[in-house]
C-alpha cells in the first residue's frame, strides 16, 4: 500500500462503528433480448453509451480547479557536538565541547488538491497537510497562494483548506451514490510534482473496505494511473463532477500498478460540511466492540445468517449498554437495511450524536429489534481505537 504523496504507506487495522457514503454519472436503460423459452428472465442491462473520441472538453472545464499543494513543517532536532562524536568521546582529550543546538530541519510534501467553490474552498488529503506549519497552493495559472487549514478527519483522510481569493474555477460535486464498475473515470493531479496530469480508466469497485489504509473506509477503486503526488486529486466521472478524492494506491513498486482508491465524494461532502461548520468532525458513537460474522461464527452461535456484526463488548455505561445489547449479540440490521459489520460502522457515523436507530439483533434463535440512542464519540477512546464503536 502506498500513499500518494508519501512513497509509503503506513497501514493499520480497524474495525469500528461509525462513517459511511458513495456518486455518478448520467445513464441511460434500455429492454433487454428477448428470452428463450424456459430461461429465466435476465436483469435491465445498462445499456453501453458510445465512447466519445476525446475527454478534452471535460478536462478543460474541471482541470483549472485542481491545484498543487505544498506543505511545510519545521521541526528542531535534539542538540549535538561539532563532530556528532560517539558516546565514549568524553574520555578523549582533555576539553569539554558544550552541545551546539541543531538548525531547525524542514519537512515537506507534495500534493493535489481540488477548488471546490469559487471563494476559495479546496479538498485535499489529510495525509498531504498533516503537521504542516506552511501551505502553499498553486493554481493552474501558477499563481501561489498561502492556504489555512480550515480543519482536517484523519480518519478518511480528508482535509479542507481556505484561499483568500474569489472569483475562482471549481468542479462541481457530483454523488458517488450512482458509480458503478464499468463507469470511466478521470483522474487528475501533480504526480511525481511534474505538475497538472490527467488520466483515464474505469471504476473497478466500489465499496472497497477492510483495506486497513483509513479507519472509514468505502472506497472507490480505479485503474486511472494515479502515482504518489496524486494525493488530493480529483476523480471525476465524464460529465465532469467529482466522485472522489485519490487517496492511496496498492503498490509493491511506489507506482502505479493499477489499483488506485479514492474517497467517495458522499463520503468527503459529509466531512467537509462539518469542517466548515466548526473545524472537526463529530462522530456518531454506539459503544461496543464487534467483530465481522463468520461461517464458524455462525456455527458456533447458532444463527442462520451469512453476515453481520457479532458483538464481542459492550461498554459500561454507553448507549448499547443503556439500549439493552448483550455479549453475542449479532447485529444484521440497521434501520431496516441488512449490513455487515463494515456496513454498520459506517452507517452508524453517518448519524447525528443523539439520533435513535433501530438495530435488528439475533439472541436465542430470534431476531428481535432494539432502539439505540447514539452518543457522542469520546475524543480519547479508552482502550484502542480499532475495535470500538
Amino acid at each position: 500500500m502506498n500513499r500518494l504523496t508519501k512513497y509509503q504507506l503506513f497501514v493499520g487495522a480497524s474495525v469500528m462503528l461509525i462513517a459511511g457514503a458513495l456518486a455518478g454519472a448520467a445513464v441511460v436503460h434500455a429492454g433487454h433480448a428477448p428470452e428463450a423459452a424456459g430461461t429465466a428472465a435476465a436483469p435491465p442491462v445498462r445499456e453501453a453509451a458510445a465512447m466519445p473520441t476525446t475527454f478534452s472538453p471535460v478536462v478543460k472545464s474541471v482541470m483549472p480547479a485542481v491545484v498543487n499543494i505544498s506543505s511545510k513543517k519545521i521541526y528542531k532536532t535534539s542538540s549535538r557536538t561539532p563532530s556528532e562524536p560517539d558516546p565514549f568521546d568524553m574520555f578523549r582529550g582533555f576539553g569539554f565541547q558544550p552541545p551546539i543546538p541543531r538548525q531547525p530541519q524542514r519537512q515537506e510534501a507534495e500534493g493535489s488538491g481540488v477548488i471546490v467553490s469559487a471563494d476559495g474552498y479546496v479538498l485535499t488529503n489529510n495525509h498531504v497537510v498533516d503537521g504542516a506549519d506552511q501551505v502553499t497552493v498553486t493554481l493552474s495559472d501558477k499563481r501561489e497562494m498561502k492556504a489555512k487549514v480550515v480543519g482536517a478527519d484523519a480518519k478518511t483522510d480528508i482535509a479542507l483548506l481556505k484561499l483568500d481569493a474569489t472569483n475562482l474555477p471549481f468542479v462541481k460535486l457530483g454523488s458517488s451514490a450512482g458509480v458503478e464498475v464499468g463507469d470511466i473515470a478521470l483522474a487528475m493531479g501533480n504526480p511525481f510534482g511534474l505538475g497538472q496530469t490527467v488520466t483515464m480508466g474505469i471504476i473497478s469497485a466500489v465499496g472497497r473496505g477492510g483495506m486497513g489504509i483509513e479507519e472509514y473506509e468505502d472506497f472507490i477503486q480505479t485503474d486511472a494511473a494515479i502515482n504518489p503526488g496524486n494525493s488530493g486529486g480529483a476523480l471525476v466521472d465524464t460529465k465532469g463532477e467529482l466522485i472522489g478524492i485519490n487517496t492511496a494506491i496498492l503498490s509493491g513498486s511506489g507506482g502505479n500498478q493499477g489499483v488506485g482508491f479514492a474517497v467517495p465524494i458522499d463520503m468527503a461532502r459529509q466531512v467537509m460540511t462539518q469542517l466548515k461548520e466548526k473545524g472537526s468532525v463529530t462522530r456518531a458513537y454506539l459503544g461496543v466492540y464487534f467483530q465481522e460474522l463468520t461461517p464458524e461464527l455462525s456455527k458456533a452461535l447458532d444463527v442462520k445468517a451469512n453476515t453481520g456484526a457479532v458483538v464481542t463488548e459492550v461498554i459500561p455505561d454507553g448507549p448499547a449498554e443503556k439500549a439493552g445489547l448483550q455479549r453475542d449479540d449479532v447485529i444484521v440490521r440497521l434501520n431496516g437495511k441488512p449490513i455487515d459489520g463494515r456496513t454498520l460502522r459506517l452507517m452508524t457515523g453517518s448519524q447525528t450524536p443523539g439520533t435513535t436507530i433501530d438495530l435488528g439483533v439475533l439472541r436465542n434463535g430470534s431476531e428481535k429489534t432494539i432502539a439505540v440512542n447514539l452518543g457522542t464519540m469520546p475524543a480519547e477512546p479508552s482502550r484502542a481505537e480499532g475495535r470500538r464503536r
